[in-house]
């Protein structure tokens, strides 16, 4: 079973029912005991970094997300990747879950090509950087769907994929079993079906 953390900031739905067109079980869930009960674990997220780890802080779920992330795989997405990091400068500094070297850090000031749209809003192209077992169904070049105004910085010993947007844009992060995608495989067709029927496989 796969647990999808419900802590009030994340489009659900079609997670799920991607989960579910693999043949895959899952749960959403803001119980401790499904977390710990679960085969793997995915962390979704949608909106500001502050106010969603608030949320998950308020849950009591972050210690329980800790002790299980050592014991089985965990997935953040989008934001819920973000929330890996140590920190975030998002409206401010705040402190994240720390599974991932580096800090979330605003898009705009870093563009190479200052005539790119922030938030970045679309498909791009998926570069490789390290072989992983969650690219075991796709190739580099596969194209994925993202919508955000932050990214992951300093964390190249963590990175695993990146798109290009003017500069390399971190897509994909790993740390021990913590696996982290900026973009949405939900919303990335059939590639993200792939990574996900790959996450599920881990």
């Amino acid at each position: 079973m796969i647990a999808v953390i419900d802590y009030g900031v994340g489009n659900l739905f079609s997670l799920r029912s991607s989960l579910e067109s693999l043949g895959l079980e899952a749960k959403v869930t803001a119980d401790g005991a499904d977390l710990a009960a679960a085969d793997r674990i995915i962390l979704p997220g949608v909106g500001a970094f502050g106010d969603a780890m608030a949320k998950l802080t308020a849950t009591g779920l972050v210690p329980v997300l800790k002790e299980q992330a050592e014991k089985k795989p965990l997935l953040g997405i989008c934001l819920g990747m973000q929330l890996l990091f140590e920190k975030s400068y998002e409206y401010g500094e705040h402190a994240g879950l720390g599974f991932v070297p580096g800090a979330v850090c605003p898009l705009e000031p870093d563009l190479a090509d200052k005539t790119l749209k922030v938030p970045q809003i679309g498909w791009n192209a998926l570069q490789i950087l390290k072989d992983d077992p969650l690219f075991r169904y796709i190739k580099s070049g596969e194209y994925v769907y993202y919508v955000h105004s932050y990214y992951g910085k300093d964390c190249a010993g963590s990175t695993l994929a990146v798109s290009d947007y003017s500069i390399p844009v971190t897509g994909v992060v790993r740390a021990g079993r913590v696996y982290g995608t900026q973009f949405h495989p939900e919303k990335s067709g059939d590639t993200g079906l792939r990574i996900l029927k790959a996450f599920a496989e881990l």
